[in-house]
Order: C-alpha cells, then structure tokens, then sequence
C-alpha cells in the first residue's frame, strides 16, 4: 500500500522528524535522507528501525527493515532535496560519552566551541573524516550531531566519526588528564603559525565561533595558533579555517 496523503499520521510522524529538534530527541531516532548517506549509516552499525521509500526514484537496494512506501508527491513534501534517491531512514540515536574515548598515542582532536549552523557543523565533520581527526568535541553546542542539515552537509561522514558534546569545564578535564597538547586559536602576539607546531604528538586544535571567537573561558589554557595568511583579511570562515588545519595535521604524520 502506497501512502498518498499528506495526513497520514507516518507522514505527520517523519515531518516532525525531520524539523523538530525537541521531538527528535525526545524519540531517541533521527532520519536519515538520501541513498549514500543511509548507506554509510549501515555500515557504520547505526541501528535502523524503517524507511520511506518511493518506488519511482529509488533504484538502491531495498532494506531489510520496515518499509513505508510513498507516493512521489508525498515524497517531495518529506524530502529536503524533493524527488533526489528516494529513500528517508529512521535510526537510533548513539549515545556517547566523552571519557569513552580513548585517544591513542598520536590522536588529534578537533574542538568547536558553541557553533551555531548545521552546515557549518556537517562541512567541519566532511573535513575531519577525510583527514584522519580522531574525534570532533562540539563544546557548548547550539546544535546537535543528528540535524538533518549536519547529516546532509557531512554526507554522511558523521556516521564514521567520534563525535561528542560537552560543556567547557568537562573537555578541558578531558583534555588535561590524556595529556594533550592544548591549540587554541586566539589572536595574540603569542601566537605562532599553524606550521611551527608539531601535530604529529597527541593534539587538540580549538575553534571558536566566526563572529566571537573562542571564549574567555580558553584564555591562557592552550598555545595561540593561527593559519599563515597573506591577504587583507585577518579571518576564514570557520569550515574552511578546520580544513585547512585538519590537511596540516595529516600532512606533518605523513612526512
């Protein structure tokens, strides 16, 4: 049976899905959009618990879970990206702890504080997963891991990730008692460039947001490190600012 009406209460359901933060993680699932991106979320042991499905576009293989299938102008309603691949999974959401992870000898870290846009946030996780960042601490988030629009921008790559959120006091914790080395990203005359630190040892690099920066909280706790830059203006955007330091730390363990 195809679903038709836009009143269904599945259709209701997933909608509320897909906007509502406070109802998503109230339910404890999060929905998934696009073929590439459920795909990762399999293979990364992300337990699925159904999918909308509309025949006419999908062309993947079917899942094994419960399948609702969609008409396509239900599908359209649903879907951000309109009549692209077909398919929306539900999983569960993983929950994790910070002092879970256990950071090897060498681990490098990327830490945003208090970032705002999912886009941003999904485009920072791309980043990490290409490469090799051993984990990503969102430190006094304004969005969570399972928006739909950090899932859409990271296509997927969330789902190989190490993610975590924390409040400030409890990654500085973290971060003192596995010993790393402490980047902030502080505009000082202390600062050095990006290329006189040595990232091949166990690292965090701290990022605030584009508009204040880091925080007052991470004066004096970390080495003020900065991108070498040569033109007029004194400040990336906040995605390509975690690219570039996330190639340099790959880089130096390549050497």
């Amino acid at each position: 049976m195809i679903i038709e009406s836009f009143q269904n209460e599945k259709i209701k359901y997933i909608t509320k899905l897909l906007t509502d933060n406070r109802f998503r993680k109230k339910s404890g699932v999060f929905a998934v959009e696009g073929q590439q991106e459920n795909e990762r979320a399999q293979k990364y042991n992300f337990e699925a618990v159904e999918f909308y499905i509309c025949e006419n576009i999908f062309n993947g293989n079917t899942p094994k879970e419960k399948i609702h299938l969609v008409s396509d102008k239900v599908y359209e309603k649903i879907a951000y990206r309109g009549s692209s691949e077909g398919i929306i999974g539900v999983y569960k959401t993983k929950e994790t702890h910070l002092n879970n992870f256990q950071p090897k000898g060498n681990s490098t870290v990327i830490i945003v504080e208090g970032v705002e846009k999912p886009g941003n946030l999904g485009a920072i996780l791309r980043s990490c997963e290409a490469f090799g960042i051993d984990a990503l601490i969102v430190a006094d988030g304004k969005t969570d891991f399972y928006n739909p629009n950090v899932i859409r921008s990271s296509v997927g790559c969330l789902f190989g990730m190490e993610v975590f959120q924390a409040e400030n006091n409890e990654v500085f914790e973290f971060l003192q008692k596995n010993s790393f080395n402490i980047y902030t990203t502080i505009m000082d005359e202390s600062s050095k460039n990006m290329f006189e630190r040595d990232f091949t040892k166990r690292s965090a690099v701290l990022f605030g947001t584009e508009h204040s920066g880091l925080s007052n909280f991470w004066n004096g706790k970390g080495q003020n490190t900065l991108i070498p830059m040569t033109g007029s203006i004194d400040s990336l955007n906040l995605s390509n600012a975690v690219a570039i330091t996330c190639y340099e730390t790959l880089r130096q363990k390549k050497s």
